[in-house]
């Protein structure tokens, strides 16, 4: 009689997943337990350089010890009021973010779909009491590639048809033309006079790191000025330092009407997202319209609020500018030794390659690298079938940068 062999702690991990979870997911086969800075230990306690901060979530690197111990600290006072009551950390907050900013007003919530699903909802309501769009004739405009979420909302801007397909009727009032296209923009902005807003990343991710002219967001913001739409900058992804610049929009100088936050806002302890806005645009909600039971909670705050003085203390923007023209410069010239790297492109630390297809792999050769890397002990991801994206925690040292480089060389040149 055959004895069965002993199933490991990886297997019985990613079992128990696909047993009694959702399929939603495609995970890369690797069961993690643990992080500190920018590295993650898996249950076979193998060490790994993260080099896909939870898709940038934990730019202040994993644990960080000062916005954990606020953690702590908040989560042994008080968690949660819900906003039926006040609570003393909620407006220390909001003034916070409103100051480091640069905005009148704040609107905590939780996830980075909630907070551009708040950014919609504003600009529906300013398009309705301010501009004097007639009612339930308000459109946002987006751009073609865009992802700010799973939602109903969030896929109904989405041009990738494994968003869309079998979730529809998707919602209406949604106008999506190409990226990077100034003359597609005023054009629409011409044609239709009840345009509330237009909503665009500075650079898209999801995408596999597009990254536009230069003179596009400055040219957004001078269009939407000239035709009264509100300019949307989903900074989700590429706010609080990722790019090498406190927000992306920061390098044409331009400022958003409405700005969309997540993912770092809580150095990866919380889901925490924000929007921050004028006066005019967010006291057009009132009380009993919009809100989270969640959102704005003491202890959010209390990490929001140490997230991002640690991103200021220890200057990462600045570390992220400087490690990614060290990233870069090896990745080009690592191109110019293999016809595997297409291009290589990026701003900071958000940065991806474009992977030339192999016979023998078809679409899944960018995924089959990223198996290999994970072996040589670097964890990203594929983003669009061929490019692989690179955004390791914004604490990386130059050291680090050029260990995990060595590692993304040697796996693709003996791929």
């Amino acid at each position: 009689m055959e004895t069965a062999l002993p199933i490991s702690a990886t297997e019985q991990a990613m079992q128990l997943e696909w047993n009694y979870g959702a399929h939603n997911y495609h995970p890369v086969p690797v069961v993690l337990t643990r992080g500190e800075g920018v590295f993650v230990w898996d249950v076979e306690n193998k060490r790994y350089f993260d080099f896909l901060s939870a898709y940038s979530a934990v730019s202040q690197g994993h644990c960080h010890p000062r916005i954990i111990n606020a953690f702590i600290q908040q989560a042994q006072r008080l968690t949660l009021t819900s906003r039926a009551f006040y609570n003393d950390k909620t407006g220390i907050c909001e003034k916070f973010l409103c100051e480091y900013f640069g905005y009148d007003k704040a609107l905590l919530m939780n996830s980075g779909a909630e907070g551009g699903e708040t950014a919609l909802k504003l600009t529906r309501k300013w398009a309705y009491l301010v501009k004097g769009i007639p009612q339930d004739q308000a459109k946002t405009v987006y751009a073609a590639g865009n992802f700010w979420g799973r939602t109903l909302a969030a896929i109904s801007s989405s041009t990738d048809p494994s968003s869309t397909r079998d979730f529809g009727p998707l919602l209406p009032g949604y106008i999506i033309i190409p990226y990077n296209d100034l003359t597609a923009l005023e054009e629409t902005f011409k044609r239709d006079p009840n345009i509330a807003g237009f909503m665009v990343e500075p650079i898209q991710g999801e995408a596999g790191v597009v990254v536009p002219d230069e003179g596009y967001l400055r040219g957004v913001r001078e269009l939407c000025t000239k035709y009264n739409v509100l300019f949307i900058a989903d900074e989700v992804q590429t706010g609080i330092g990722r790019t090498g610049k406190r927000l992306a929009c920061d390098y044409e100088e331009v400022k958003p009407d409405l700005l969309v936050l997540g993912k770092a806002l809580s150095g990866g302890t919380m889901p925490v997202s924000a929007v921050l806005t004028s006066d005019e645009v967010m006291l057009t909600i009132k009380p009993g319209e919009h809100g989270s039971t969640y959102g704005g909670n003491p202890l959010a705050c209390a990490v929001t609020m140490e997230a991002l003085q640690v991103v200021k203390d220890e200057n990462l923007a600045d570390n992220a500018m400087a490690m990614g023209e060290v990233f870069r410069s090896r990745m080009t010239a690592l191109s110019q030794k293999t016809e595997l790297v297409k291009s290589v492109r990026g701003k900071g630390l958000l940065n991806a390659i474009v992977i030339s297809e192999r016979p023998e792999y078809g679409k899944e050769t960018a995924w089959e690298i990223c198996l290999k890397l994970r072996d040589n002990g670097l964890l990203t991801k594929p983003t669009h079938g061929d490019k692989i994206r690179f955004a390791p925690p914004l604490v990386i040292n130059e050291d680090q940068v050029h260990e995990a480089c060595d590692i993304i060389e040697k796996t693709i040149l003996n791929f």
